[in-house]
């Protein structure tokens, strides 16, 4: 999956200008968490995120309210007075893992997407939650199974055909490392149903060849191994 499936498009940025004023009244009628920042010319100069807003009200940028040269206190504070410049960015056939990496290193809640200088949209952490959400297979209903394989293409292979063989039909597979089990990795397998078996039955015929973890059924997660 790539940044361009999962990003939001039309984005609501600041000019370098904006009032903070302004932003805080945009962050809380539309519950946005980060604005892009465009200077004069267009090209991205920054990004805001509420808390850079938050920490503005009433503002540690501006002791007591006022400074000199800023008789009008808060209501003269603009989005380049807080802002992070340079911020990180990403291109729109850059991948959803990627995203998520450098959201997790930096601890960043979004990163503007641009292509050819300029910024197309924007991939945030809700964003990367609903891709994960969906390549779970979560928002589906249905019984989902966790596994432990051998980190090895052939395990999950000939556990997918064997599954095919019971008459069962899966709707999402994800895949994860273990990293408490060296050598291994975790499948997750979402079916349609048990294929007219108790879903304990059906857990019983696979532990004859494999690792079952869990299983979850109308929301009920049981563990097994």
């Amino acid at each position: 999956m790539l940044v361009r499936d999962w990003m939001t498009a039309n984005v609501i940025t600041l000019g370098v200008n904006s009032s903070v004023m302004d932003a805080a009244d945009i962050l809380r009628r539309k519950d946005i968490r980060q604005f892009p920042v465009i200077d004069a010319e267009g090209r991205l100069a920054g990004i805001v995120s509420d808390r850079d807003i938050r920490d503005a009200m009433p503002s540690k940028f501006i002791p007591g309210d006022c400074t000199d040269g800023r008789e009008g206190g808060l209501n003269t504070l603009t989005a380049s007075d807080i802002m992070t410049p340079g911020p990180l960015t990403v291109a729109p056939d850059t991948s959803i893992n990627a995203v998520a990496d450098i959201l997790v290193r930096h601890k960043v809640g979004g990163l503007p997407v641009v292509e050819g200088g300029v910024l197309v949209g924007i991939i945030t952490q809700a964003d990367v939650m609903r891709f994960l959400c969906a390549a779970a297979g979560s928002v589906r209903s249905g019984i989902q199974l966790a596994f432990r394989l051998e980190a090895q293409p052939e395990p999950l292979a000939q556990l997918l055909t064997d599954i095919r063989d019971m008459g069962l039909t899966f709707t999402s597979v994800f895949t994860a490392y273990d990293i408490r089990n060296p050598g291994t990795r975790n499948a997750y397998i979402r079916l349609e149903g048990p294929g007219g078996r108790a879903v304990e039955q059906l857990v019983e015929a696979l532990q004859k060849k494999y690792v079952v973890l869990f299983y979850v059924n109308e929301g009920v997660t049981v563990d097994v191994a």
